[in-house]
């Protein structure tokens, strides 16, 4: 019988089966690198039935098999390819039936697109965290744009789209170009330039930020912190019209109002020529109503007044009967308050008699009188109760007076050492004494009972 594939031990050594060996090197491999970042280009790649994607990642020197399964592949935002370059998040295995090590990916990215959004990512969270996306310091814009700054490209889709956006809504409002590159190595030092020279010259109420959509790659140039800083730092409010709707970039979170499209953008700087006259032509009818409602009112006050006008001779004789019912006026209330003065004064005269000593003292004896009798009833209550008090007292006492104690029979028996309260205290033929109402008693102890 054949031995089992497990280890077979000897005297001397260890012998291991193919697929145990295969097993303890998959171990020491996923133990040993259990999550890695490798760059490489794609080739051989198959996705069978299972959705698994299975491909070799190669570059100029070496290569290595791959495996993505289904669960994690689901995630990817674009469709593997052939001789793509890419980055992969993974972790080193081996496939123990064949005996080949491999790379079991967990994410996938585009070589150049993820060290890009890594880049994006890491100084929008340093941004963000210094406060540069806050809402309590952007800047509002003007109620009325008076003369627009457009950083962009001459030569550009977004200038064209905005130049047609403003004609149609407003023609009138005034326009400087400020052309700079917006793609490119030169393109965000060029950007910082255009937005301080906007700063600097006089005029301008606001600075639109346009460039037309592209790759990631394509609005690099918005996502440079030297341009956000530049937008942070700008004076005049910074409306940001990159890209189409679904891009975002830096300079759209630092600036004061982000426009998906530049478009969209110029419709927000620009009021609308048509609904600007409707709202005119309705200020005029309002105006013209005002002013016809204000002289009509003009004139009936005019006609008012030329009714109220009169000679100045009636004038005179109407203040003439006038001064006369006021003369009148004045004699009646004259008298009414001297009336008023007479009866004040009788009740003072009056109030002044009734507490007239010579009136008051006959009243005054006859209360004296009243309260001396009262004392004198009260004097003798009083003396009458402390009697009675005293003579209950006295009661007391003499209840509680030894000699009222030997008056009842009772005698106080004593020896040498005082008052005897026990028989113990004395001695068979011990003279004593006995104290009783009248006088005391001399006795010899002949017994003693307890």
């Amino acid at each position: 019988m054949p031995e089992p594939e497990a280890a077979r031990m000897t005297t001397s050594r260890q012998i291991l089966s193919v697929t145990l060996l295969n097993e303890h090197v998959r171990d020491l491999l996923e133990n040993s690198f259990p999550n890695l970042w490798v760059e490489g280009e794609i080739s051989n790649l198959s996705q069978p039935s299972s959705g698994h994607l299975y491909f070799t990642l190669k570059d100029a020197g070496a290569q290595i098999r791959a495996a993505m399964f289904r669960g994690n592949n689901r995630l990817l935002n674009f469709a593997p390819r052939n001789g793509q370059h890419v980055v992969v998040k993974a972790r080193l295995s081996l496939y123990a039936p064949r005996g080949d090590y491999q790379l079991i990916v967990e994410q996938m990215e585009e070589a150049g697109l993820g060290a890009l959004r890594r880049a994006f990512d890491q100084l929008r969270l340093r941004l963000q965290q210094e406060g540069l996306f806050e809402q309590e310091r952007k800047r509002p814009l003007p109620e009325t744009v008076r003369h627009l700054a457009v950083i962009t490209s001459p030569t550009g889709a977004a200038i064209r789209d905005i130049i047609s956006v403003l004609e149609r809504r407003f023609p009138g409002l005034p326009v400087t170009v400020i052309p700079v590159p917006v793609q490119g190595t030169e393109a965000a030092p060029a950007i910082v330039r255009a937005i301080a020279l906007a700063n600097r010259e006089a005029g301008f109420d606001a600075i639109l930020l346009a460039r037309g959509g592209g790759s990631l790659e394509d609005l690099w140039a918005f996502n440079e912190e030297t341009v956000a800083r530049a937008i942070a730092g700008s004076r005049l409010p910074v409306v940001s019209g990159v890209g189409h709707e679904t891009d975002f970039t830096i300079a759209d979170f630092v600036a004061d109002v982000r426009a998906p499209t530049p478009s969209a953008a110029a419709e927000l700087l620009s009021p609308d020529g048509e609904e600007l006259l409707a709202t005119l032509g309705g200020f005029e009818v309002l105006l013209t109503r005002a002013l016809r409602t204000h002289l009509s009112r003009l004139q009936q006050q005019l006609s008012h007044l030329r009714i109220r006008l009169r000679h100045p001779g009636q004038r005179l004789r109407d203040l003439s009967q006038k001064l006369d019912e006021l003369e009148l006026r004045l004699q009646r209330a004259h008298a009414q308050r001297l009336r008023q003065h007479q009866q004040h004064l009788q009740y003072l005269v009056s109030r002044l008699r009734s507490r007239h000593p010579g009136e008051r003292i006959p009243a005054m004896n006859a209360q004296l009188a009243g309260l001396q009798l009262r004392l004198q009833r009260a004097l003798q209550q009083q003396l009458l109760t402390q009697r009675q008090h005293l003579s209950h007292l006295a009661e007391r006492t003499q209840l509680a007076s030894p000699l009222a104690i030997l008056a009842r029979g009772y005698a106080i028996i004593e020896n040498e050492n005082g008052v005897i309260r026990d028989s113990r205290q004395v001695r068979i033929g011990e003279t004593i004494t006995a104290r009783v109402a009248h006088g005391q008693l001399i006795a010899t102890v002949t017994e003693c009972k307890e």
